[in-house]
């Protein structure tokens, strides 16, 4: 649906215009004005109404409405289209989940598309109104800047998040009690996934941003973003990189700990094996004499003898010790 109409005149927003194509005349009247048009989860008929009106490319258009898109960034006639992906994080159930929101950029006009939850948009709507020289200085590229920051500022704090919540799953799995080894394993590549899912939303918006900032090859002006803004780019592009190279670090910590876990479980099955064999050795050696004596053979050692029965079980006993004292003194039992 179609959740907010906004224009902006001086830095000052001004709520409540119904009227796409007369919000916009009234955005180009004004110096540096622009409308700002919000929408979640639209349909394709409020889409089509809003491509008429500003112009909108079909391909993009397509792009929005359909959503499941990587973060990018594609210059169109007429304007342009910004891909991204904020993400949510559920510290209750620790896992990682993303939606999405497009942004428009045109001639005094800024369409933005949300999809899922996540968006920072009311942040952003609350940024612009106490800093209104953003607005009244770069326009509409003011709101890209602050939808971008906002995006990737969440993404430093979810990250931060993640790195405590490794230090808390680490202390867990190799705990004394840490759990058996399929459900602690379960838990690390569990955990694995929620990286991933994070890196899907970070890792492709360096290459945008780059092109934002005027840095890397393929730096030159975009088209509807004022080239006094490429500064502020630049500091969003160096936060996006940390997290990344963070996510980078937790990806690593999370395959160590891993294999690190899984050596340990083979350490405690080789003990297992261990234990077991000493106890097999010390049931078949008395199992060996008794089937020997149980044969029916009419001569055998000492078979008449008084005190053959008690002998006997002696030298079990014996062994028994004797083997018992070895496997201690070598740490299988």
């Amino acid at each position: 649906m179609i959740v907010d109409c906004a224009v902006y005149r001086d830095g000052m927003r001004t709520e409540g215009y119904a009227d796409f194509s007369g919000a916009l005349e009234q955005a180009r009247a004004s110096t540096g004005g622009f409308v700002w048009v919000g929408l979640h989860q639209p349909t394709k008929d409020e889409f089509d109404l809003l491509g008429d009106v500003f112009g909108l490319h079909p391909l993009a258009v397509e792009d929005a409405l359909e959503a499941h898109q990587r973060p990018k960034l594609e210059v169109y006639d007429g304007s342009l289209f910004v891909a991204l992906k904020p993400v949510v994080y559920e510290a209750e159930s620790d896992t990682v989940s993303t939606g999405e929101l497009m942004v428009f950029l045109g001639d005094a006009f800024v369409v933005t598309v949300r999809h899922g939850e996540g968006a920072p948009l009311k942040a952003v709507v609350r940024r612009l109104d106490a800093e209104r020289e953003l607005p009244r200085a770069y326009g509409p590229t003011a709101v890209l800047y602050a939808v971008v920051d906002a995006v990737v500022d969440h993404y430093l704090e979810v990250a931060a998040e993640l790195q405590t919540d490794l230090q808390e799953l680490e202390a867990e799995v190799f705990s004394p009690d840490g759990g058996g080894s399929q459900a602690a394993a379960a838990r690390i590549y569990t955990f694995k996934r929620q990286i991933q899912e994070f890196r899907r939303a970070t890792g492709p918006l360096t290459a945008p941003l780059a092109r934002l900032a005027g840095v890397g090859p393929l730096a030159a002006a975009v088209p509807f973003v004022d080239g006094r803004v490429e500064p502020f780019f630049r500091d969003v592009a160096d936060h996006v990189t940390r997290v990344n190279e963070s996510m980078d670090s937790l990806d690593r910590l999370v395959s160590d700990a891993l294999s690190a876990y899984l050596a340990q479980v083979g350490v405690r099955q080789n003990d297992d094996m261990r234990k077991i064999s000493a106890w097999a050795a010390l049931i078949a050696l008395p199992t060996l004499i008794a089937g020997v004596y149980g044969m029916n053979f009419e001569h055998m050692p000492e078979l008449h003898w008084v005190w053959a029965y008690p002998a006997v079980i002696g030298v079990m006993a014996v062994f028994e010790v004797l083997l018992f004292r070895l496997f201690r003194r070598r740490g299988w039992l």
